[in-house]
C-alpha cells in the first residue's frame, strides 16, 4: 500500500516541505493545506489514509477539524496524529476527546514520525 494518501495540515511552510519530503521518499502520496478550512475541504473531497494535523491553524484550529472529521461516519476511521508546539497535559487530553488517535508534540523525530505512519497505514490494510 505503498500508495497511501497522507494529508498534512498546518501553516508552518518549512516543517510541512520537510514531512512532505520524507513521506514522498517512501513512496506515499502527499497532500497539503496550511490552514485548517483547506484542510478539512481537503480531507473531505480526497478521503486521505491518514491526517497529519497541527493544531494551531488559522481560519479552523486543528482541534474543531479534527472534531468535525471524528464525528462523521463518511471520515471518522481516518486515522488523525495531532502535530503540535502545545505539550501541556491538558492540550493532549482535548486532543484525545477530540478524536485523535496519537498526539505527537513538536520538535519530533522524523523518524518516529515515519514509524507512527507506517504503522496506522499497515491496520488500514
Amino acid at each position: 500500500m505503498s500508495q497511501a494518501k497522507i494529508l498534512v495540515v498546518d501553516d508552518e511552510a518549512d516543517l510541512v516541505e520537510t514531512i512532505q519530503f520524507a513521506l514522498e521518499l517512501e513512496g506515499y502520496n502527499v497532500l497539503v493545506a496550511s490552514n485548517g478550512e483547506e484542510g478539512l475541504n481537503i480531507a473531505r473531497q480526497e478521503k486521505p489514509d491518514i491526517i497529519l494535523l497541527d493544531l494551531m491553524l488559522p481560519k479552523l484550529d486543528g482541534y474543531k477539524v479534527c472534531r468535525l472529521l471524528k464525528f462523521d461516519e463518511r471520515y471518522k476511521s481516518i486515522p488523525i496524529l495531532m502535530l503540535t508546539a502545545k505539550t501541556q497535559e491538558k492540550d493532549k487530553i482535548l486532543g484525545k476527546e477530540t478524536g485523535a488517535d496519537e498526539y505527537v508534540t513538536k520538535p519530533f523525530d522524523m523518524d518516529e514520525l515515519m514509524a507512527k505512519v507506517k504503522s496506522y497505514l499497515s491496520k488500514k490494510e
